[in-house]
Formats: C-alpha cells, sequence, structure tokens
C-alpha cells in the first residue's frame, strides 16, 4: 500500500510541474517538457491527455514550442471545503 501512495504523490506533483510550466508558457517541446518534469515523453502524453479529459484547456503552440492553456487558469486536485 505504502508503494501505491508514492506513485500517487509522485503523480499529483508531476501534475503540478506541468501546471506549472504551461501556466508560465515555458514547456519547450515535448521532449524537453518530459525531462523537466523527470517522466518520459509517453508519460508525459498520458497526463497532458489526463489533465484534458478533467476539462484543462491546453493546446501546444508549434512556433513558440510551448503549451498553453487556451483559458486563464491552474490545474487543481484536491479537496475544497464548502
Amino acid at each position: 500500500m505504502k508503494n501505491k501512495k508514492n506513485k500517487t504523490r509522485l503523480a499529483i506533483e508531476t501534475f503540478k510541474k506541468i501546471d506549472e510550466l504551461i501556466v508560465r508558457k515555458c514547456t519547450g517541446k515535448p521532449a524537453e517538457m518530459a525531462i523537466k518534469v523527470d517522466c518520459s515523453l509517453t508519460t508525459l502524453f498520458t497526463y497532458l491527455a489526463m489533465m484534458r479529459k478533467m476539462g484543462a484547456p491546453i493546446t501546444y503552440n508549434k512556433f513558440k514550442h510551448t503549451y498553453f492553456y487556451e483559458d486563464e487558469g491552474n490545474f487543481f486536485i484536491g479537496f475544497i471545503e464548502k
């Protein structure tokens, strides 16, 4: 069970790193971004697809070589108490 918690924590930290790079519009090309967030290119594409499925409007600018959000905002995973 401890290993599963570590994997979950690592995934959440990776989502945070991806979000930070996207917000700052400094992701670089996908291979560069994978290095920045310390994961494989395949894993990066999986995370980006998951973020899109959860509503993140992520787009890639081929000329600036960066991912960005079409709408201003941040990706958030967590619990907000009402």
